[in-house]
């Protein structure tokens, strides 16, 4: 590992004392090791601190960092990166496996086409086994290179989870970072998109677990999610939900104002978004792919995959 790594993987929990050691060990056991690992326990009640301080005493590469309070999922998050001085960032999720290769795959594409500013991998949804419940597939524009069509992808096909991949550090700090509304995560990875081209690596890489305590399983409604992100957004007074929505169509508004486009794409963009929000008006509003598929009989993971699980490789 150099003495500056390039890579910060950012890992925010909270009470996740239930996966949180299969999800470190499979990033600690992944094949590119120049990183650092920084996690941030926003309170944990549970026995979160002391699987962290265990895994802290074993690996250098980790820094953990807990929060007096809980400051919400979204400050949480953008924490993790404010930490970070890497050429490369990652989030990762407490609760999510990865592929031995993940990193390695996805740094390597990066280097070999410094026009992207996203790698990810191909994914599946587990279960709270790890067992593979559905491979999702990729409908995504993500790779167009006119920006307004990969924007439009965004905002009219569903699927894709890129908020979880390797992204250039110097792209990510252009934008507002995460937002305490819901799906901000949508409106950052369409700003990053605003500013170059996705890389889906074809290998199945990446697992990402559905459970019933999973945030968008346990808060259904807008407001119980915006209040997880943040906790002031419970106040139905000076958040009412009105707010959250127009915050969540500002935030597209705001990427395309300060992406790098020519005036003709910024009219392109605008013009797409026009579109979504009438489509919006007509129809309810799409649910992620692993939140509205039935369940697929459990399949193994295969063994290209390298889960690493507990130090071994399943």
């Amino acid at each position: 590992m150099n003495a500056v790594p390039r890579l910060s993987v950012g890992l925010p929990v909270y009470n996740g004392e239930k996966y949180l050691a299969e999800s470190l060990d499979a990033l600690l056991g992944q094949s590119y090791g120049d990183f650092q690992l920084i996690i941030s326990d926003n309170a944990s009640t549970d026995s979160t601190e002391e699987i962290c301080r265990e895994y802290l005493a074993k690996d250098p590469r980790i820094s953990y960092y807990r929060q007096p309070v809980n400051i919400g999922a979204t400050p949480n998050h953008n924490w993790t990166f404010e930490q970070a001085s890497t050429e490369l960032f990652k989030w990762a999720s407490y609760d999510d496996l990865y592929g031995r290769d993940l990193l390695d795959r996805c740094i390597e594409a990066l280097d070999e086409d410094p026009y992207l500013v996203l790698a990810h991998a191909h994914q599946a949804i587990i279960d709270g086994n790890g067992d593979v419940v559905l491979k999702v597939d990729y409908p995504l524009d993500t790779a167009n290179p006119h920006a307004p069509d990969r924007f439009r992808s965004l905002l009219f096909d569903v699927g894709g989870d890129d908020f979880y991949g390797v992204m250039r550090s110097d792209i990510l700090r252009r934008t507002p970072l995460n937002g305490s509304y819901h799906h901000s995560d949508r409106t950052i990875v369409a700003e990053l998109a605003l500013y170059g081209r996705f890389h889906q690596v074809p290998e199945l890489l990446f697992f990402r677990r559905d459970h019933p305590d999973r945030a968008e399983r346990a808060k259904p409604t807008i407001r119980s999610r915006s209040a997880n992100m943040e906790p002031r957004r419970a106040s139905r007074l000076r958040h009412p939900t009105a707010r959250l929505v127009g915050e969540y169509i500002n935030g597209f508004v705001g990427a395309i104002r300060r992406a790098p486009l020519s005036a003709g794409d910024r009219r392109e963009c605008y013009g797409h978004l026009a579109r979504w929000l009438a489509d919006r008006a007509v129809r309810r509003s799409r649910s992620r792919i692993e939140d509205t598929a039935p369940a697929a009989p459990p399949t193994a993971i295969p063994e290209s995959a390298g889960v690493v699980r507990h130090g071994k490789a399943s």
